[in-house]
C-alpha cells in the first residue's frame, strides 16, 4: 500500500502526498496544520485506504476534488466511512455526483488549514470546474498541469482554454512554486514556464488536443 510522504511544508502548513493510488496511479494531497490539527484531503482516488492510513485517526475538515472525473473519487466511499467532513468542488464543476452533497468552491474563494490560507484558482480546460489550489509555496494542479504539459483535453477549444487558465492563472506565481499534479512526479512554476516557451516558439495544428507535451 502507497506511504504518505512530506512533499511540502512551511511554518504554518505540512502538505502529505499519497503518491500511485489505484489503476490510474492518482496522487491524494494531505494538507495539515504545522502545530497539529484537523487535516484536509484533497483528491479521493481509489486505494483510498491508504488515505485513511495515512490520517492515522486525525479528524478530517473538509474534502476537496480538483474536477469531477471519477478517478479522483473512486475512493470517496471509503473516505466517507472514516469522516462525515463536508465536500467541495469548483463551483463550475460539472457531472458532479448530488448524493455527495458537493459544496462549490468559488474561484478565488479561500479557507484555512491551522495558520495557512489556501486560495482556489479556476483554471477550465481539462475540465469547466478544474480548480487548482494555492498554498504557501505549493500548488496543487489536479490535471491540469503536469511536468512536461497540460492535462489531456477533449477539444482543440479545451485546449486553447486549459493553456489560457495556465499562462494568465498559474505563470504569474513565482517561479520557485512547487507543482504538486494529480498523477506522477512534482515540477515547479518557473520549470513548466520554460517549457511552454519551447511550445509556443512552434507552429501546431489547429486542431491540437488531446495528449499534449510543451517539448513534444
Amino acid at each position: 500500500m502507497a506511504t504518505a510522504k512530506v512533499v511540502y511544508e512551511d511554518a504554518a502548513v505540512v502538505i502529505e502526498m499519497v503518491p500511485a493510488l489505484g489503476r490510474f496511479a492518482n496522487n491524494s494531497y494531505l494538507l495539515r496544520p504545522a502545530s497539529g490539527g484537523a487535516v484536509t484531503v484533497v483528491d479521493v482516488p481509489e486505494q483510498a485506504e491508504a488515505i485513511v492510513e495515512a490520517l492515522g485517526g486525525r479528524p478530517v475538515e473538509r474534502i476537496v476534488a480538483t474536477h469531477h472525473h471519477f478517478d479522483h473519487w473512486l475512493g470517496f466511499d471509503v473516505l466517507r466511512a472514516y469522516t462525515p467532513a463536508p465536500v467541495f468542488a469548483g463551483a463550475t464543476e460539472t457531472n458532479l455526483d448530488a448524493s455527495r452533497d458537493v459544496q462549490p468552491l468559488a474561484d478565488g474563494a479561500t479557507f484555512s488549514v491551522g495558520g495557512a490560507t489556501v486560495r482556489a484558482i479556476h483554471t477550465p480546460g481539462h475540465t469547466p470546474g478544474s480548480t487548482c489550489l494555492l498554498v504557501g509555496g505549493a500548488l496543487i494542479t489536479g490535471d491540469t498541469l503536469f511536468p512536461g504539459g497540460p492535462g489531456r483535453t477533449g477539444s482543440a477549444e479545451a485546449l486553447r482554454q486549459e493553456i489560457a487558465s495556465i499562462t494568465a492563472r498559474l505563470y504569474v506565481l513565482p517561479d520557485d512554486t512547487l507543482v504538486l499534479p494529480g498523477h506522477g512526479p512534482s515540477t515547479t512554476i518557473g520549470e513548466s514556464k520554460a517549457e511552454y516557451a519551447v511550445f509556443a516558439s512552434k507552429s501546431h495544428p489547429a486542431d491540437l488536443h488531446g495528449d499534449v507535451l510543451w517539448e513534444g
